[in-house]
């Protein structure tokens, strides 16, 4: 799975020489081409850890130095492809971890500082975050960064904006689509995703250029989502419409309404009315209903008063290509290496 690549610097380098190893081991491994070693890597690894936890006093030193280079490895390839909401990653995070992972397995006290000179969390709206990433060497691992990042965005409008969610997710699908049959290099899907990086958010700025809270710029882009629809409406009144309808569903939301079936009747009930008041849809594009629907009980269901309830909506309702994300895994704790017992 590693032929090819040379990792004797982690037993006899300096310190950074080891950290350099790990991330150029994880940039390795994580090629689109070793999709199958990668998977076959991490449960290898996984045995081996277990293995060597057993029976670490009969390994030599070198031995060990090698199975804790590949616990390293195993550690933050699972780290960076765990797509769960929360599990956010930044190069900062990984200096942590590489220091930590050197830390436990050669009890090295230095502290490395491999990808970047500021120690502050970086977001994906951080331009110097975004260069940083683009001129980093070890290309796959930018790739996932990306990715994972986005990703985690995506999540979050998944949860509160129809539109946009479907949006983000295909396009950032169609290009990792494209990224892993082929299609586009390294270099390209990396300016793909930082380009899709800008957009998200450049539309985090959408509602304050409107004069819209994060709430009703959804339902903006619900009405709006046929673009034609602009055609038939000044934007004043579209807006109008938008928080007419925030504020219908703000003064009627009930807090079980997603027990009773009568309480969700009486939302589409009111939303249909108020939309027919204002002649929406035109003519020919009745299909624009559904989405502000879909909008609406989305909005409704994420703002149910009862907080303890699980909101199931976007599972029953949204169907996006969540599963073409990197698997769900959770990296276990490390063990200390070179530690006789």
């Amino acid at each position: 799975m590693f032929h090819g690549y040379d990792y004797s610097k982690f037993t006899g380098g300096t310190d950074l020489e080891r950290a350099k190893t790990i991330s150029g081991a994880v940039n390795f491994i994580m090629d689109r081409e070793k999709v199958d070693d990668k998977d076959s890597f991490i449960k290898e690894a996984l045995m081996l850890h277990q293995a060597l936890s057993l029976c670490s006093s009969l390994v030599d030193e070198e031995s060990r130095f090698e199975a804790a280079f590949f616990e390293s490895v195993r550690v933050l390839v699972l780290r960076l492809t765990n797509t769960g909401v929360g599990k956010k990653i930044s190069l900062p995070e990984m200096n942590a971890r590489i220091n930590e992972l050197l830390k436990q397995s050669i009890k090295s006290d230095g502290v490395i500082n491999l990808f970047s000179d500021i120690k502050e969390e970086f977001s994906l709206f951080d331009p110097k975050f975004l260069e940083e990433v683009a001129n980093m060497k070890e290309k796959n691992l930018a790739v996932e960064l990306l990715k994972k990042l986005i990703a985690e965005q995506v999540s979050v409008y998944r949860r509160t904006n129809v539109v946009k969610s479907e949006k983000f997710s295909e396009i950032m699908q169609r290009s990792l689509n494209a990224y892993l049959n082929g299609m586009l290099t390294n270099e390209e899907v990396i300016e793909e995703m930082l380009n899709l990086a800008k957009q998200i958010a450049a539309a985090k700025k959408e509602g304050d250029q409107l004069g819209l809270t994060a709430d009703e710029l959804a339902f903006y882009d619900a009405l709006t989502k046929p673009q034609a629809i602009k055609d038939f409406y000044e934007n004043e009144e579209l807006i109008a419409i938008t928080k007419e309808l925030a504020d219908t569903l703000r003064r009627n939301k009930t807090i079980d309404w997603q027990k009773r079936e009568s309480a969700r009747a009486k939302m589409r009930m009111l939303i249909k009315k108020l939309l027919k008041k204002h002649k929406y849809p035109p003519e020919g594009m009745e299909d624009a209903v559904q989405t502000v629907m879909t909008q609406c009980e989305l909005w409704t269901d994420n703002n149910d008063m009862s907080e303890e309830k699980v909101v199931n909506f976007r599972d029953k309702s949204i169907s996006y290509a969540e599963s073409n994300y990197a698997p769900m895994m959770v990296a276990e704790s490390t063990a200390t290496y070179g530690v006789k017992k």
